[in-house]
């Protein structure tokens, strides 16, 4: 006591500087050293501070370092240490802590060993794990690597995703008068918008809904593509005005999955220097299964006019996107399986026997939605292309992968042989050094089905990507370069098809050196085999790409050692098959043993056989050629390395947070320290080998990339190590999350070397089970830190069934466990091959003759046996997978250690069996020294099962564990024995299915047999006979708590056997004890309990953390026998830690709505509910983005509600993700746990019948009127096959039902519902509510689209008082009335008097005290006339909204709302169907009753006329040249109408030959409309088609379009030029034609705006634009016009003609005479004809005539002259 007083004060009392002497480091170390030794006399006594250097984590610390000095000093100490090269703990040799001399280090063994504290560097006191779950994941020494728990692959399972897009609205078409319509394309669906005529600015908000069943590499591939066209109808295809592509996976790995009122530029594919073809906007959301999307609320859809700021691109994508080609060149492939997929040329080689090569490939590459394939080679394995594909698309492009098939070309189906995916991600960098996508040449490998020859392949879909490849297929030589084009230059092609092209030869060594590859493997185990596969002998196969399989032979290489790139004749290859296994090499070496010898299995237990190895190990060894890459698997193992220390740390920091151990934050840094020194590390070896052959431009940028990156990594991990406090854990953990993630991308290399390695297990001749180890993992390196992790080392591997049937059950029962030791490097390197494997074996060569070299063994025999007790400790297991179908399983465990296995005890009806049960396991052998076996012993397997009477017992799940080791000659005693119980996390395939609680002990039978060994001891109990219970020092202390229940009621119990549940009854247990409810005497009647509050006492663990869980059971007891009903299980340990911030969560709300205010006043008589929904004002109602239940902790803050559960858990999912199918009823009450000691205040008021539950209201019946408001619906989804629905609402409410199927909304996805309804209800009978949205049909059933429920009771009796919600402001009159008909001055006493609260005292001077806080507010209110009196309704409302403050009892208040719930169809679980906005009132009907509800039916939209004079127009421009005249004119007229209504397009007269583009009018337009204020929209309703049975409603945007024509008599109108008003925002008319100028809508933004609906009446001057050649705006023409804005009454009181007519005409125009010239002065115009624009054309005619004339002449009179000449006449 004296010795450990004088050194803790010592100690306590010295303050390290921070200049350190050394002499004061030996004078700190002589203290410890004394103190040890002191230690090591007096252990007896001070057993306790044996424990003081467990640092804090280890187990049972009663004193740790920091008990005798600050951790920063003791930090720096050991650091200081470390540099001096002077360890503290190297005296733990001699001295160990109250055990004998010669014994182990127990300190050192286990915790620094362990550890790796020192191994890694300096001692740092933060580097230390946590034993936790995770212990069997943590490395002792190096002889025995990591096993993977999670067995089934993930990739290949199909799941559901919902693609939904909208369609809104495009902008800058272009086009000249377009008719465009949208098509949305994704993969092979096509979905079309309606057209819309005569717009470059098309409004549709159309929005479509996609279904997809696929797996997620399939989903993510898929291109969705925008697409507009114009003028498409049926009989024509249309014109394609532009496209947008990307990959759903962009849209995936968005933010919330989805871009948001977003614009996609489009583009033309045929003409790439075209530039910006129009803008559409839209919204993309991709769900999958139980994904939530957080719409922003959609109540003001306003316009997002910056499109340049809002496109539609990935974060860090540049707006200015460039067109690129991409050149993939494709040289040649080989290692192509030996057989044909072709099932003709199949039958030919089995019955003509022909020899050839019958393989016919070619390559298919896909990328972006295009494709493109190579010629194909005719009968050849080692095809050589020479070719490369190239594509034009964007960069950066929006898909993000490019697949790559080697395909072999049939007649009748071409097969895949095999696939790659380039990531285009992997191999560019858009940092500041960032480079264009490049790879390669390199070869990249193909894995895929097996490589053995069948008619039909089994695994097809693996040779298309789809699952993990189980075999080798081949490798592809290839290289990708990208080039940005520049689209003004005249060499490059426009068109954006794919281009096939020759490329010339690769050298052979552009690839990199070939070198000789060994690889070794040594099969020490082969145990859990299966015992379907039967009893025929079985043997395992290990290949390396081609190499080692037995249907192929070996290729050997010619002599230079590189691989001959010849046609792919025989005679070019030498084929060594290897089914004897012993032909010599050129060399006498051996070429390969890749196959073990068969050996006929022996029975371990009724599941599973093992291979009767014992001490003769098989090995394998098999040569192999490959490029010499070695270089980018080493820096890819160096930053895994990094990344598996990181990832271990952060989950070790998670653990100490999740079990509430001390100082998580110096884990943390320790985490931090290790990550910056590792990172340090790569600087320093990365590199190496610069100047090696082979080396692409990819390794080269890699290479810099990996090394800016890791030293940024350790620059930041360095800054954040001293940023690390206790307050700032959780955050730091997530920016280290993110160096995880940035690790493991970089050591992702896209260029591939060797090939991983398969081990299959053969039975029978077939391949029945296999597993893949990456290359990388076992390449030698004799630079550690560049090692594979499993190089050298014994890994245990389970093998599984290859593809689909490798998922569900099938993929979850172990094939076959294998202890294998791999090594694979250089042939060159082989001196080491042989240095990991456990020491005590002799080398059994094949017999050679003298004189030649020594081959590799082909097995081993250890001749040192240790003999071991196995003692396994199974406690408990908790949330174990219901595996039967009353939602319960019967669960036992069986354990496998070595060739041994044992059961524990069935437990009937429990998912938290308590086994409480020592397997011991007799005369264990292990082979290999005794001091490795004790570091590092083999894995112990635990899977629990679930019993059936009848069958097979059902797989629940599987865990891993490492006894802690004691040696014969060591002492049973602390720190590490008796072991300590922890919890192991179980797996059924990749879930979780639970948590084990055991503890394992390996000990060593000594020479004297077990007489050393210790004693089992502990509580015999006679009824269990011979099981044997865990001792006393293991399991855990216990104590006496007590559990108090509260017994609510039972909710939604369906039917047993299509009994409906009568006389139901709770069971509630925990460890073996436990409490029944009183029973429901008639449940249909009232299913509440009698007796509320009923308790029970239990032991439980002073741990928390090993609490059972406490089971809730329902029982119906019908007919004098129990059925069970349904089970739930409860933690206690996460239930009932009170989170004091969870009702203060509702303060920070941000008011979305409503930010803008109107500038002018209000008129008060205008505003209606609907203004406060649309936050146009002040008083606003809170409107929830999601369900109210989740911003109020699901209103549980007394009485919970627990799903009960029946049935098997899902084969598929996840046992955590809520099974909608299993759950049979709600269990409603409470549970409180408090130890029985403790001393509990009791009140004066105290209730001893309802324990801790005081204040609970009665559970009688109440009848209650439920007052149900439903807004609007959005986003549904189409229920018709026209891409719409016909909604209309259904609610249900116990017995009630409303169908308001008359009221349902056509042709509507978002349809404005604006309708109350009430229900009476009688609680709790009547609690759930079900608002669902149907479809209509005319024939036939209607369709449900999506329903929510509500828990109204949960509501009903919450603290929240979620009855009625709190309104911000008081009124007693208009839109803002009132609605609880209990005043907030009532509401205010009775919350104060139920909370037994000082107050409210209402003082003078508006002041309300309540509890000592006081609250100040205005005291008068307004009644109907205006007048003001004194009220305190205000203050109370004050206290009401700021109740939270209130101590004690606050909680916040559910305000004035409105909630926006998911819509839910049961046959698509976890995927929204839309969104449905409500709320919902309730009010006692023993109470005041309400008064009327509020009116919130829709606006109806108001009527309005709009005219329009257009009186001049200026400037157009001149399309015609006069045929008279010969002058440029225009026959202008202009065209009008709404956006929506292009049926009633007005035009005026036509002012013909206008020559200076001048025009004159006087002609008014007139457009009666139906506009909703509020929204800004236009309202239409008209019929979609001839066929349609009722009108459809649109909403359109208030848009006036105006059009310049030029008038043609024969052939169709020349369009001009357009405008477009947007009549809410348009810029002021020009007060002159001069003033007006391009400008206007180039500039719209600086400009001026005005709204018709506020200036009534505007006249000015407009321009009218057009696109020129260039795509560039240019100006066609100026109209001068008035608008006129009246309402409907207005119109009717002053009416106008159309035109010109009456009433108020107007005059005509004053039209100068030169546009009828040429018919008013006929000889002037014939004039101008002959002498000005036809004056060489009328000579050349004239001359022609003339010559016609005289050849006539010539013909007539020649006869005659010649007779006359001839006679002489």
């Amino acid at each position: 006591c004296t010795i450990h007083w004088c050194i803790t004060s010592l100690l306590r009392n010295f303050r390290l500087g921070q200049t350190q002497l050394f002499s004061v480091q030996l004078y700190f170390v002589a203290i410890f050293l004394l103190l040890c030794k002191c230690l090591k006399c007096l252990h007896s006594a001070l057993s306790g501070t044996s424990q003081l250097l467990n640092l804090r984590y280890g187990h049972c610390a009663e004193h740790t370092i920091n008990d005798f000095i600050s951790e920063e000093s003791w930090c720096k100490y050991v650091l200081s240490f470390h540099s001096c090269n002077f360890y503290i703990f190297k005296f733990s040799q001699s001295c160990s802590y109250g055990v004998s001399a010669d014994e182990p280090a127990i300190l050192e063994t286990e915790n620094l060993d362990r550890q790796g504290m020192f191994m890694r560097g300096g001692p740092d006191i933060d580097t230390i794990s946590v034993a936790s779950v995770t212990a069997v994941t943590t490395n002792v020494s190096n002889k025995r690597s990591k096993p993977d728990i999670k067995m089934e692959p993930s990739s290949g399972r199909p799941v559901d995703y919902q693609v939904s897009v909208t369609v809104i609205e495009a902008r800058q078409l272009v086009g000249l008068n377009m008719d465009p319509m949208v098509c949305v394309e994704i993969g092979e669906d096509k979905k079309y918008t309606s057209m819309k005529e005569s717009t470059n600015c098309p409004y549709y908000n159309e929005y479509f809904v996609f279904d997809f069943h696929v797996p997620p590499d399939v989903m993510f591939d898929k291109i969705l593509k925008l697409s507009v066209i114009h003028s498409k109808n049926l009989l024509r295809s249309g014109t394609l005005v532009g496209t947008f592509k990307l990959d759903v996976g962009t849209v995936y790995f968005q933010p919330e999955h989805q871009f948001y009122h977003k614009w996609a530029l489009l583009s033309d594919p045929d003409d790439i220097t075209a530039g910006c073809k129009g803008y559409i906007k839209c919204d993309i959301a991709v769900v999958a299964k139980g994904d939530t999307i957080k719409s922003p609320h959609k109540v003001n859809e306003s316009d997002e006019d910056d499109i340049e700021g809002n496109l539609l691109l990935p974060e860090g994508v540049p707006a200015e996107r460039q067109w690129a080609r991409y050149y993939l060149k494709i040289y040649k492939a080989e290692g192509l399986p030996r057989m044909n997929t072709s099932i003709m040329a199949n039958v030919k080689k089995a019955f003509i026997g022909e020899n050839k090569d019958l393989v016919d490939p070619y390559v298919q590459v896909q990328f972006a939605g295009q494709k493109g394939k190579t010629s194909v080679q005719k009968s050849c394995y080692e095809p050589i292309w020479n070719e490369q594909v190239v594509f034009t698309e964007m960069f950066p492009p929006l898909c993000k992968r490019m697949k790559i098939q080697i395909r072999d070309s049939d007649k009748v189906n071409d097969v895949a042989i095999g696939t790659h995916f380039l990531d285009l991600k992997k191999i560019s960098n858009d940092g500041e050094k960032g480079f264009l996508p490049t790879l390669g040449p390199a070869w990249v490998n193909m894995y895929g089905s097996t490589r053995t020859y069948t008619l039909m392949d089994e695994y097809q879909e693996l040779n298309d990507g789809l699952g993990e490849g189980v075999s080798f297929r081949a490798r592809l030589l290839l290289s990708l370069g990208v080039e940005i084009l520049d689209p003004s230059s005249p060499e490059i092609s426009s068109s954006t098809e794919v281009q096939v092209e020759g490329i010339p030869n690769i050298s052979e060594a552009a690839t990199g050196k070939v070198e000789e590859f060994f690889l070794f493997g040594s099969f020490l185990e082969a145990t859990m085999i299966d015992r379907k596969i039967g009893d025929k002998p079985i043997s395992f196969e290990v290949t390396i790409g081609y190499y080692g399989n037995e249907v192929d032979g070996v290729v050997k290489p010619n002599t230079k050692g590189k691989k001959s790139g010849g046609d792919g004749d025989e005679e070019e290859t030498e084929l060594i098959h290897n089914s004897s296994e012993e032909e010599m090499d050129d060399d006498g070496d051996l070429t390969s043993v890749a196959a073990t010898p068969p050996m006929k299995p022996v029975i371990t237990d009724r599941n599973y056989f093992h291979l009767p190895y014992f001490e003769r190990k098989p090995c394998i060894y098999i040569k192999s050629w490959w490029q010499d890459q070695r270089r980018r698997l080493y820096n890819a193992n160096i930053i895994d390395n990094i990344a598996d220390k990181l990832e271990e740390g952060l989950n070790d920091v998670q653990e100490i947070i999740k079990t509430e151990k001390p100082y998580p934050e110096r884990r943390l840094r320790g985490v931090l320290e290790e990550l910056s020194q590792g990172c340090r590390s790569f600087l320093s070896l990365a590199n190496k080998d610069q100047n090696q052959s082979g080396r692409t431009k990819l390794d080269r940028e890699r290479l810099k990339l990996c090394m800016s990156d890791v030293e940024s990594i350790a620059q930041q991990a360095k800054t954040m190590r001293s940023q690390v406090k206790k307050t700032t854990v959780r955050d730091k953990i997530k920016l280290t999350q993110n160096f995880l993630s940035k690790l493991r991308f970089l050591a992702d290399d896209p260029q591939h070397s060797v090939p991983d390695v398969f081990i299959w297990m053969i039975s029978n001749g077939k391949h029945i089970a296999y597993a893949r180890v990456p290359s990388k993992d076992i390449l030698y390196s004799s630079t550690e830190e560049e090692r594979g992790k499993d190089c050298g080392k014994v890994k245990t591997i389970f093998l599984r069934i290859p593809g689909k049937k490798g998922f569900g059950p099938a993929g979850w029962t172990v094939q076959s466990k294998i202890e294998i030791y791999l090594w694979l490097g250089l042939n060159k390197q082989r001196k080491d091959y042989l240095r990991g494997l456990p020491n005590g074996y002799e080398e059994n060569k094949l017999s050679k003759g003298p004189g030649l070299p020594s081959s590799p063994p082909i097995s081993l025999t250890y001749m040192m046996k240790q003999i071991f007790q196995l003692r396994v400790h199974m406690y408990q297991a908790r949330s174990l997978i219901a595996a039967d179908s009353t939602g319960l399983s019967d669960p036992f465990a069986r354990v496998f250690f070595s060739t041994q296995s044992q059961v524990t005890e069935v437990l009937a009806e429990t998912l938290c069996p308590t086994w409480d049960q020592l397997l011991v396991f007799e005369n264990v052998e292990l082979f290999g020294e005794a001091s490795e076996l004790r570091d590092d012993p083999p894995i112990i397997v635990i899977e629990l099962y679930d019993q059936d009477t009848v069958g097979k017992a059902d797989f629940m799940g599987r865990t891993f564990a490492k006894p802690v080791v004691k040696m014969a000659d060591e002492h049973y005693g602390p720190p590490r024995f008796p072991p300590q119980l922890e919890y192991y996390q179980v797996y059924r395939g990749n879930c979780t299915g639970g948590e084990l609680l055991a503890a394992f002990e390996l000990l060593q039978i000594g020479p004297n047999g077990k007489a050393d060994l210790p004693p089992i001891d502990g509580p015999t109990d006679m009824d269990r006979g011979p099981i044997l219970p865990v001792p006393l020092g293991i399991r855990p202390v216990l104590s006496k708590y007590r559990i108090e229940v509260l017994f609510w009621g039972l909710r939604d119990l369906k039917r047993v056997n299509l009994a409906q549940v009568d006389r139901p009854r709770v069971d509630i247990e925990c460890a073996g004890k436990g409490v029944q409810s009183a029973v429901i005497p008639n449940f249909r009647k009232n299913p509440n309990f009698s007796t509320l509050v009923k308790w029970f006492e239990v032991d439980l663990p002073e741990n928390e953390l090993l609490h059972p869980p406490l089971n809730i059971r329902v029982v119906d007891l019908v007919c004098l026998c129990n059925s069970e009903f349904g089970a739930c299980m409860i933690f206690f340990f996460f239930l009932y830690k009170k989170d004091d911030d969870k009702d203060g969560k509702g303060k920070k709300k941000k008011r979305k709505k409503g930010e803008e205010t109107e500038e002018e006043e209000i008129d008060e008589s205008m505003l209606d509910w609907w203004s406060k929904y649309f936050a146009s004002i002040e008083t606003l109602t809170e409107v929830y983005p999601k369900e109210l239940e989740t911003e109020f902790d699901n209103f549980e803050d007394w009485l919970h509600s627990f799903n009960l559960f029946r049935g098997k858990a899902d084969d598929n999912g996840d046992p955590n993700v809520m099974d909608e199918d299993r759950i049979a009823g709600k269990f409603k009450g409470s549970l409180c746990l408090y130890k029985v000691s403790d001393d509990m205040p009791r009140d004066m008021s105290f209730d001893s019948n309802m324990g801790m539950f005081q204040n609970i209201p009665s559970n009688d019946p109440i009848n209650v009127l439920v007052r149900i408001y439903v807004i609007r619906a959005t986003d549904l989804h189409p229920a018709d096959i026209n891409g719409k629905a016909d909604p209309y609402i259904a609610i249900k409410l116990g017995k009630s039902e409303i169908k308001d199927k008359e009221n349902y909304i056509s042709k509507q996805l978002n349809p404005l519902f604006g309708k109350s309804f009430d229900v009476e209800a009688t609680f709790p009978m009547d609690s759930t509510l079900t608002v669902s949205i149907y479809d209509w049909d005319l024939v036939g059933t209607d369709d449900l689209i999506g329903e929510t429920k509500l828990d109204l009771e949960n509501r009903f009796y919450s603290k929240h008082r979620a009855t009625c919600g709190i309104a911000c402001n008081y009124s007693i009159h208009g839109y803002n009335v009132w609605r609880d008909p209990m005043k907030p001055t009532q509401v205010l006493a009775k919350l104060c008097k139920e909370g037994k609260l000082d107050g409210p005292h209402y003082g003078p001077g508006g002041r309300v005290k309540v509890e000592n806080r006081v609250f100040m507010a205005p005291t008068e209110i307004e009644d109907e006339n205006g007048l003001k009196k004194k009220s305190d309704e205000h203050l109370a409302l004050t206290v009401l909204k700021h109740w939270e403050e209130i101590p004690r009892v606050g909680c916040k208040l559910v305000p004035e709302h409105v909630e926006t719930r998911p819509l839910l169809h049961p046959d698509k679980p976890g995927i929204e169907q839309g969104r449905i906005e409500m709320w919902v009132d309730m009010f006692p009907k023993d109470m005041t009753a309400p008064g009327p509800a509020l009116d919130i039916s829709p606006r109806k939209p108001k009527k309005f006329e709009l005219r329009v004079i257009i009186w001049n127009t200026d400037e157009v421009v001149l399309e015609d040249d006069d045929i008279f005249t010969g002058e440029k004119s225009s026959d202008i007229f202009v065209r009008g109408w709404l956006k929506g209504q292009q049926e009633d397009k007005q035009d005026t007269d036509v002012h013909y030959h206008s020559i200076t583009g001048e025009g004159n009018f006087n002609w008014r337009f007139i457009y009666p409309f139906d506009y909703l204020m509020a929204e800004e929209k236009i309202v239409i309703s008209k019929k979609e088609s001839m066929f349609a049975w009722d009108e459809t409603e649109y909403k359109i945007p208030a848009r006036l379009n105006l059009q310049v024509w030029d008038a043609d008599h024969f052939s169709a109108d020349d369009f001009l030029g357009a405008m477009e008003l947007d009549l809410n925002r348009f810029p002021r008319g020009a007060k002159t034609a001069k003033q007006c100028t391009l400008a206007m809508v180039t500039k719209e933004a600086e400009m001026p705006m005005v709204s018709i609906f506020k200036q009534k009446r505007v006249k000015g001057w407009w321009p009218f634009v057009a696109r020129n050649e260039d795509d560039e705006f240019e100006l066609t023409g100026k109209v001068e016009a008035e608008l006129h804005l009246l309402t409907g009454e207005e119109a009717e009181k002053n009416p106008a003609g159309l035109g010109r007519s009456e009433p108020e005409p107007l005059e005509k125009p004053n039209r100068p005479d030169t546009s009828l010239l040429w018919f008013l002065t006929p000889f002037k115009a014939i004039k101008h004809l002959v002498c000005n624009q036809y004056k060489w054309l009328f000579i050349k005619i004239v001359t022609a005539l003339l010559l016609l004339a005289m050849l006539a002449l010539f013909l007539y009179s020649m006869p005659g002259y010649m007779v006359k000449k001839m006679l002489g006449a």
